[in-house]
């Protein structure tokens, strides 16, 4: 087990970040605040997937004020997921999503305005205690910076300390850092400096690092390699798709490194020796342990008798294929045949026995 890099916790709503808390998942709505019915059905969809934290893009100050119906919505449904404002340019945006009951800010505080300006915004945050996310990126840094580092990991840090030092210097410390890249070498050098230097959470992700499947590798990458050196207190999978993907891969992630308990599928690739239609049952069976919730399960959906049950040995359960049947296993010792068209409900069902 990695070695976690504990840093100051805080608050997010509900949720706490940092020190030895669980690695939170986040996601961001592509809808427009103003339409509070389809904004509130996205983030219930978020939910129940599995995200923690949800970002919403405040544009204006009609934007900001929607907050508030969106939280009271979603309080119908007993769903209490923290909001967090992403704001740019305007304080006044900032002050009106935190009037309207936002849980965290995202802000450059550069970008913000004067120093008074910004002081507004952290006396806001201090009435109402909520934390700021400093987020730079390779496409916000300034231009101070920009000439005196290059459009670099080490400029993408001192671009977030110049932030910090402004919130620091009117006594703010409630702060959560993010220094996302697109490119993910400067991605994970920017978050590993980052953590030496700094005693804030980290929000960890890969900037606009592409569509499902190119996006889902740098992000699996980048984010991974960092949680495995006990790097990052929440994740964000960012992705050109739906945000209930995000989630989804950001689950797989973590549950890869054995950061949360889910389900977890292995199967072998397909050859020339599997002889039953396997890929519409791993696919299926795939789709049916995403609905289990954080269980500790390991199932196998294996090919053929040379693969499985010996190489699935570790496996609670299983289905090795033959001809248009498969043998059904318990770790690693079979226990009975079943036919093609009844493997994935007897699957199912020894699951659910199981669990």
């Amino acid at each position: 087990m990695m070695n976690r890099v504990l840093k100051k916790e805080i608050k997010v709503g509900n949720i706490t970040i940092g020190g030895a808390n669980h690695i939170a998942i986040q996601s961001m709505t592509n809808t427009s605040n103003k339409d509070v019915e389809a904004t509130v059905a996205q983030i219930t969809k978020l939910y129940q997937e599995g995200c923690e934290i949800v970002r919403v893009a405040c544009l204006d100050l009609e934007d900001a004020k929607a907050i508030k119906n969106i939280k009271l919505e979603l309080a119908k449904k007993n769903i209490n997921i923290p909001i967090v404002a992403d704001i740019h340019f305007d304080y006044r945006i900032a002050i009106e999503a935190i009037n309207a009951g936002c849980d965290k800010v995202r802000i450059n505080p550069g970008n913000i305005g004067d120093i008074d300006k910004i002081k507004m915004v952290v006396d806001k945050c201090k009435e109402h205690h909520i934390p700021i996310r400093i987020g730079v990126n390779t496409g916000s840094m300034d231009k101070e910076i920009l000439d005196k580092y290059g459009r670099s990991a080490y400029g993408l840090v001192m671009s977030a300390k110049k932030h910090v030092d402004i919130l620091e210097s009117l006594g703010f410390y409630d702060i959560v850092l993010s220094m996302k890249a697109s490119d993910v070498n400067m991605m994970i050098e920017a978050y590993t400096i980052a953590s030496n230097m700094f005693n804030y959470p980290l929000h960890l992700g890969v900037t606009e690092a592409g569509t499902y499947l190119a996006g889902s590798v740098a992000s699996s990458i980048g984010i991974g390699s960092l949680l495995y050196n006990g790097i990052g207190d929440t994740i964000r999978v960012s992705l050109t798709d739906d945000p209930v993907i995000e989630v989804k891969v950001a689950k797989e992630i973590l549950g890869s490194l054995g950061l949360i308990d889910k389900p977890k599928l292995i199967s072998c690739p397909t050859c020339g020796r599997t002889q039953y239609d396997m890929l519409p049952i791993a696919k299926e069976i795939e789709e049916f342990l995403n609905t289990l919730g954080p269980k500790k399960i390991t199932v196998a959906i294996m090919g053929c008798a040379v693969n499985g049950p010996g190489e699935a040995r570790d496996a609670d359960i299983g289905v090795a294929g033959g001809i248009n049947e498969a043998i059904l296993f318990k770790k690693g010792e079979i226990v009975k045949k079943i036919a093609q068209e009844d493997i994935v409900n007897e699957l199912k069902k020894e699951i659910l026995a199981m669990i």
